[in-house]
C-alpha cells in the first residue's frame, strides 16, 4: 500500500447513515427538513469535521445534478433550509457527506469525502395551521369574545361599570368652572395629524367637551396645527352642539388653524392664554416638547388644566403643571367613557378583563414557579 493509501484509509471518514427528509412541518412552505445518524467517526478526536448537504431535482425517476446546498458542523444531524429556496411541488432528492480535512506533511490539504445514499424524494408544501401557536388562537378567539360580548350588552342598553379615573370625573367640573367664571374654555389636541390613534381619541373626547359647553352656554375656543385635524374638529363640535340642542350656538371659527410649525403654534396658544385668560384648558392627543411651555402658561393664569397623552416623555411634564392627568391608555379609555359609544365601550371592558386574566395568570404562575410546581408560562411561549 502507497502513502497516499495509507492516508486516504486513515484520514476518509465513514458517511453518515439513515438520512431521512420530510417537508417542514409548520411552515409557509419551501423548507425541507433533512435528517441523519452521524458517522460512526463523528466524535472528539474522530475524523469528521463537518457535513455537507446535497439536493437534485427528481425528475422521470432519475436525480439531476447534486449542487451543494448547507453546511453544518461536527455533532450536528440535522439541517433545515428554511431561507425559501425550495420551490414548493417540485421533487427533491438529497444526500449527505461527511467531510475531513487534512494537512500532510509537505503541508498540501487534502479533503476526504464520503456520502450517504440518496434518499427518497419528497416535497415542500405550505401548511393551513401552525399547531405550536394553538395558544395565540385561544388567546384571539377569548379576547374576541369578551368584546363582542360586551358590545352586545353596551348596545343593549346595559351599564357597563368601568373603573373611574380621576381626569373623566373633573370634566364636568372642569366646564362648569368655566361657566360660573363666565370665561371660555381653550381644547388642544396636540401636534398629532389625523392618521394618529391619539388625535383620532382627542377628538372624541372634544365631542363631549363641545357638548357640554353647549348646554353651558360656554364658549368653546380650539386652535389647531393641522388642517385636517381643524376640518373633523369642526365637524365633531358642530355635531356635538346640534346633540346639545343649540345648532345655532356653533360657530366655525370656534375651531381655527394657526401653523404647523411646533414652536410657532406653542407661542401663538400661550399669547391666548395670556390675553384671555380662560378658566379652563384642556390638552388631549399628542405632545412634545412644547407641553411644558403650554402648562406652565395655563398653570401661571391660573386655569384648571386637564391633560391627557400616549407620549411617555412629556407625562412628567403634564403631572407637574396640570390639575389631572391622564397617563397613557388612560387617554383612550377616556375616549370610550366620555363618547359611551357601545363600540368603544364594549371593546374597553372586553380588553380589561383580558388584562384582568394575564394579571391572575402572572399571580399564579409566579407562585407555581417559585415553588417549583409547574411552570405555567410555558403556556404563553410562541415559537
Amino acid at each position: 500500500m502507497t502513502p497516499v493509501d495509507t492516508l486516504e484509509a486513515n484520514a476518509r471518514p465513514l458517511p453518515p447513515t439513515d438520512v431521512t427528509v420530510k417537508d417542514t412541518p409548520n411552515d409557509g412552505g419551501g423548507a425541507i427538513t433533512v435528517a441523519w445518524n452521524p458517522s460512526p467517526d463523528d466524535h472528539k478526536g474522530g475524523k469528521v469535521k463537518g457535513y455537507s448537504v446535497f439536493r437534485a431535482e427528481y425528475i422521470d425517476d432519475q436525480p439531476g445534478e447534486f449542487t451543494l446546498v448547507g453546511e453544518r458542523p461536527a455533532g450536528k444531524d440535522e439541517y433545515s433550509n428554511d431561507d425559501g429556496n425550495t420551490a414548493d411541488g417540485i421533487r427533491y432528492v438529497y444526500k449527505v457527506a461527511a467531510l475531513n480535512r487534512v494537512t500532510t506533511e509537505t503541508g498540501e490539504v487534502r479533503e476526504f469525502v464520503s456520502e450517504s445514499a440518496v434518499t427518497l424524494p419528497v416535497t415542500s408544501s405550505p401548511q393551513w395551521f401552525h399547531k405550536r401557536r394553538v395558544n395565540v388562537m385561544v388567546a384571539v378567539i377569548l379576547l374576541s369574545f369578551f368584546i363582542v360580548y360586551y358590545i352586545r350588552q353596551a348596545k343593549a342598553g346595559k351599564k357597563l361599570f368601568i373603573r373611574r379615573i380621576a381626569g373623566m370625573e373633573a370634566v364636568d367640573e372642569a366646564v362648569g368652572r368655566a361657566t360660573e367664571m363666565g370665561k371660555k374654555i381653550f381644547y388642544i389636541s396636540g401636534l398629532g395629524d389625523m392618521d394618529n390613534m391619539q388625535t383620532i381619541a382627542s377628538l372624541t373626547i372634544l365631542g363631549r367637551v363641545a357638548e357640554l359647553a353647549a348646554e353651558y352656554e360656554t364658549y368653546l375656543d380650539v386652535p389647531v396645527c393641522r388642517s385636517l385635524v381643524m376640518v373633523t374638529g369642526r365637524e365633531v363640535v358642530k355635531e356635538a352642539y346640534s346633540k346639545a340642542g343649540r345648532p345655532d350656538a356653533f360657530k366655525p371659527d370656534q375651531v381655527h388653524y394657526l401653523t404647523d410649525d411646533q414652536f410657532g403654534y406653542a407661542a401663538a396658544v400661550d399669547g391666548m392664554f395670556v390675553r384671555e385668560k380662560p378658566a379652563t384648558i384642556f390638552y388631549m392627543g399628542q405632545f412634545y416638547a412644547e407641553s411644558l411651555i403650554l402648562a406652565e402658561t395655563g398653570n401661571s393664569i391660573g386655569a384648571i388644566q386637564i391633560a391627557g397623552t400616549a407620549m411617555p416623555a412629556q407625562l412628567p411634564f403634564f403631572v407637574a403643571a396640570c390639575d389631572y392627568t391622564l397617563i397613557g391608555e388612560e387617554l383612550f379609555a377616556a375616549s370610550s367613557y366620555l363618547s359611551k359609544e357601545p363600540k368603544l365601550l364594549g371593546s374597553l371592558k372586553g380588553q380589561d378583563i383580558g388584562k384582568g386574566i394575564i394579571l391572575v395568570a402572572l399571580i399564579i404562575g409566579v407562585i407555581l414557579e417559585s415553588f417549583g410546581v409547574w411552570q405555567l408560562s410555558n403556556l404563553f411561549m410562541v415559537k
